[in-house]
């Protein structure tokens, strides 16, 4: 069985995701296994990372296992 990741802060991940969004550190950090995918794309040209953003704020974005940001 895969390691679980530490619940993360939302308002770190906010930061994150606002400053390193193209590069898909927040989903690395959140434990999912695309997070590569924002990086090689430059987080969809950055609308991917846009919506990230919205869903951590508004927390819809949980953990890739499903708890939600502290």
């Amino acid at each position: 069985m895969a390691e679980q990741k530490e619940v993360q802060s939302k308002t770190t991940m906010i930061i994150v995701c606002w400053l390193l969004g193209p590069l898909g550190i927040h989903r690395l950090m959140m434990g999912y296994s695309n997070w590569w995918v924002q990086l090689i794309t430059a987080g969809g040209c950055g609308i991917w990372s846009l919506i990230d953003l919205i869903q951590i704020i508004t927390g819809s974005m949980k953990m890739a296992d499903g708890r939600e940001l502290k």
